[in-house]
């Protein structure tokens, strides 16, 4: 694919109708190959920064993709280097998930793509085969597990190869193996030169997949850098609450255990810490 530079995210502020949820958000550069995971509690900001950055929420600041401004892009011209997985697709959709595939295909027109029906239908169903459910083509989206939905609405962002590519809880509704899967091709597709932005709750799993981890809370950013840098117990006590070890399991990677609640002095010298 194309040469990506990093995407650049400054002063940015985001939210919903008389509620702010960002508020001149920073980051350091995501760039290209590597794995962001954002991770944070609840209401501590992800999904509004994630759909801040595919143009769905209101924001202000500067997105830029390399040298492209994205916030002065409309929807349909930033869908072209940008896409957006939700958390879930809707239950009552009445497509298939093949349908689903190509509809999202063709949202958008893309440089490399002629479009026609047949190198429409090859792509998607190379997509749905990549993801290990060709078997589904022809079932309809509302009648799909939770897990299944997921990975129907991932070939939908992928398919047409994205630079940004922005994952919503990939693996919420996922067992184990298929936790697994999806993270193993969340790689691949980093390592084909996207930027990839991935929204997780699992710490141990975003410390294990993650190139880059940015800690969310309250609409700030209480931490970033690598897993090791941003996952420190101090953080995990200012942040969650908890007390909280990070070690290095027998092969190296990093594994987050929690012991109990912190406690109000624990607290304390957490904030005063960070």
């Amino acid at each position: 694919m194309k040469d990506i530079r990093a995407l650049t995210i400054s002063n940015l502020s985001a939210g919903y109708r008389n509620r702010p949820v960002l508020r001149g958000l920073s980051l350091a550069p995501l760039e290209p190959g590597k794995v962001t995971a954002l991770v944070g509690p609840n209401a501590a900001g992800k999904s509004t920064l994630l759909r801040s950055l595919a143009g769905l929420v209101p924001a202000t600041g500067s997105i830029r993709l390399g040298d492209r401004d994205l916030n002065a892009l409309g929807l349909a011209e930033r869908a072209q280097h940008v896409a957006y997985m939700p958390q879930t697709l809707p239950q009552n959709a009445e497509l298939s998930v093949l349908e689903g595939v190509i509809g999202a295909l063709k949202a958008s027109p893309l440089a490399d793509f002629d479009g026609s029906g047949q190198q429409t239908r090859r792509r998607a169903v190379d997509v749905l085969d990549r993801l290990g459910i060709l078997d589904l083509a022809m079932e309809g989206i509302g009648r799909l597990s939770g897990g299944q939905r997921q990975l129907a609405s991932l070939a939908q962002a992928i398919v047409r190869a994205p630079q940004l590519l922005l994952l919503d809880e990939p693996t919420s509704a996922l067992d184990l193996r298929h936790q697994l899967d999806v993270m193993t091709i969340v790689r691949e597709l980093a390592r084909e030169g996207r930027i990839v932005v991935v929204v997780l709750h699992d710490l141990t799993l975003a410390a294990s997949w993650a190139d880059h981890l940015v800690v969310l809370d309250r609409g700030a950013v209480a931490a970033e850098g690598s897993p090791e840098e941003a996952l420190s117990p101090s953080i995990l006590s200012a942040v969650y609450g908890v007390k909280a070890r990070v070690e290095r399991c027998s092969r190296g990677r990093l594994h987050i255990m929690v012991d109990g609640p912190a406690s109000p002095t624990e607290l304390r010298h957490a904030n005063r810490t960070r």
